[in-house]
């Protein structure tokens, strides 16, 4: 191995110094060793790498730049390479606001969903694939229009206010609603074509989380929250990024407010116009949603069966009322036919009773006068003797009732004689005028 020898001068003493009044040794130097050298590191890598290919410095650059471009874009190829259109290579940098940023930058796919360090790996990218220097190594003729609206669109894209009012209006990032037919297709068709569409509008909304659609198995609940969440969206969405350009210049004042003024109400148009056009996407979708149909159904299968219930049981009512009162008017019949049968067996049984009465009666008086007015037999009743016995016959008879007047008649029935009739009478009037019923005085011949 090659050997080199350096020498390196002392360094000059300070003006002034004296060794014995400035210099105090604290030690002794080691013995010199001898040491082999190898050189290394990035700078002499380059230096062999150029002897090695025989190349210039410049090409050598260049060749690292094509290389270091090549290693970035294999790096990310898998997230944020795209082709490049030729169209928009050869944008002007001027016209920066109709441009697509996130294309820029090679986004696309990501937009809105691009973060921080992809925006960053995507510009570092692309500026060492477009810088001017970079380019003029390559030989290429291209200016630098392209990398002004690279530059142009990492600055918007990475200041989180100038991003917003971009996103605000990036039409590219929003998913068309699908037509009626093709959401009728299958059950499945509905929600797979709706559910990007409002996962794409979901980005402007102030309250998050958002809502899913959904599918066919999801509940009641769920549906209503989605479609109620929707109705009252609340949109930060403002339309900024598409205001005419205010003149910076202080003279011209009243064009300043013009231009502010005339900004202020395309906002608000254009905004009217996005809470009108989400309206009638969500009353498109609602007006497909098989699952409100089927809710509906149900609803109106409930309601009816809640009707049917609620006549069934005003029928049963009624007609426990109508048997009720059947009921009650047969039981009043039956009563009333129960009195008027006990009021005719009354009236029958008085009528009996008052006949047996009278039958008693006559053969009460009819066992005096069989008895010759209890008188012994051969001797005639005069008239007064008649009188004074049917008198006190009829004394007894009134003092007495039907069941006394058929037990005295019992008593009498097949008597003949005057002493046996006699006595019986004379009994009886014995008894009522111990029970208070009947006077002594009143009595004539019965009883003394």
């Amino acid at each position: 191995m090659a050997t080199a020898q350096i020498s390196l001068p002392l360094p000059v003493l300070p003006e002034g110094w004296s060794a014995p009044n400035d210099f105090k040794a604290i030690g002794t130097l080691t013995t010199p060793n001898q040491r082999n050298l190898e050189p290394v590191g990035p700078h002499f890598l380059a230096h062999a790498r150029r002897k090695r290919h025989k190349r210039t410095f410049s090409e050598d650059e260049r060749i690292q730049a094509q290389e270091n471009v090549k290693k970035v874009e294999d790096e990310d190829a898998d997230e944020i390479s795209e082709p490049e259109d030729p169209l928009m290579l050869g944008r002007d940098a001027k016209d920066w606001k109709g441009q697509d940023h996130y294309a820029v930058l090679g986004l696309s796919k990501h937009r809105y969903r691009a973060t921080d360090s992809q925006i960053k790996r995507a510009h570092r990218k692309k500026v060492l694939r477009h810088h001017p220097d970079k380019r003029a190594a390559t030989g290429s003729s291209e200016d630098d229009s392209f990398f002004k609206c690279i530059q142009k669109a990492f600055e918007v894209l990475t200041d989180p206010v100038k991003r917003r009012q971009f996103d605000s209006v990036d039409e590219n990032a929003n998913v068309d609603p699908p037509s009626k037919k093709a959401a009728s297709k299958s059950a499945s068709a509905f929600y797979k074509l709706w559910g990007p569409v409002f996962e794409s509008e979901a980005r402007f909304s102030k309250k998050q989380p958002v809502p899913k659609l959904g599918n066919d198995k999801s509940s009641k609940e769920e549906v209503e929250e989605f479609y109620n969440f929707w109705f009252a969206f609340e949109s930060w969405r403002s339309f900024e990024y598409q205001d005419e350009d205010v003149p910076d210049d202080n003279e011209n004042r009243d064009q300043k407010r013009h231009v502010e003024r005339k900004n202020n109400n395309a906002r608000k148009k254009r905004k009217t116009e996005d809470t009108a056009r989400l309206r009638q996407l969500v009353d498109d979708c609602l007006a497909g949603d098989e699952r409100i149909k089927k809710f509906k159904k149900e609803a109106r299968a409930g309601k009816d069966k809640k009707r049917l219930d609620r006549e069934a049981e005003e029928k049963r009512v009624a007609e426990e009322a109508k048997k009720a009162k059947e009921e009650k008017e047969k039981l009043l019949k039956e009563k009333e036919e129960a009195e008027k049968a006990e009021k005719a067996e009354g009236k029958k049984a008085k009528e009996a009773a008052k006949n047996a009465a009278k039958k008693n009666k006559r053969v009460l008086k009819g066992s005096v006068k069989d008895a010759n007015y209890l008188l012994p037999e051969g001797q005639e009743a005069s008239a007064k003797r008649i009188d004074e016995v049917l008198g006190d016959v009829e004394a007894v008879m009134a003092k007495i009732d039907n069941e006394e007047l058929a037990v005295l008649a019992g008593k009498l029935t097949g008597l003949k004689l005057a002493e046996d009739v006699g006595a019986v009478w004379n009994e009886e009037a014995k008894r009522l005028e111990g029970e208070g019923k009947l006077k002594t005085e009143e009595m004539k011949i019965l009883g003394s």
